[in-house]
């Protein structure tokens, strides 16, 4: 399943939904990824700093800080200047924030539009893509 790397990549996970939460953790589990959650953008921000994952599954709204609120707090800080992002939410992108435009983000998913092994597929191509 991993492809010629020596350790699991590292997820994390931003989503206010638990049960889209628990779902999406246990499909990327399942399929050999590491895989830490968080509720709001805040926890996000603070998770993906003491973390420091591979690539976050972003979504947008959320209590107490949104997604791209979120987003554009990590894109200030140097460890968190380049991670890789893919926005899942169920806003479509003609709803989106227009500051995402300028906020670097690798893929832009609806979730009612995906199913969890789609989004996998996302995620092996994004990474092998950075791999390179």
């Amino acid at each position: 399943m991993m492809s010629n790397t020596t350790r699991a990549v590292k997820v994390a996970l931003i989503e206010d939904d638990l049960n889209l939460q628990n779902m999406y953790k246990i499909k990327l589990e399942r399929e050999g990824y590491q895989v830490r959650t968080a509720v709001d953008g805040q926890q996000g921000l603070k998770l993906c700093q003491d973390y420091m994952p591979d690539i976050i599954l972003l979504d947008l709204r959320m209590p107490v800080m949104s997604g791209d609120t979120m987003l554009a707090h990590l894109r200030e800080h140097d460890w968190g200047s380049d991670m890789r992002v893919i926005i899942l939410t169920n806003i479509s992108k003609n709803e989106a924030p227009q500051s995402l435009r300028f906020l670097n983000v690798d893929r832009y998913i609806v979730k009612a539009h995906s199913t969890p092994a789609q989004v996998v597929d996302v995620i092996r191509e994004v990474m092998e893509r950075t791999a390179g």
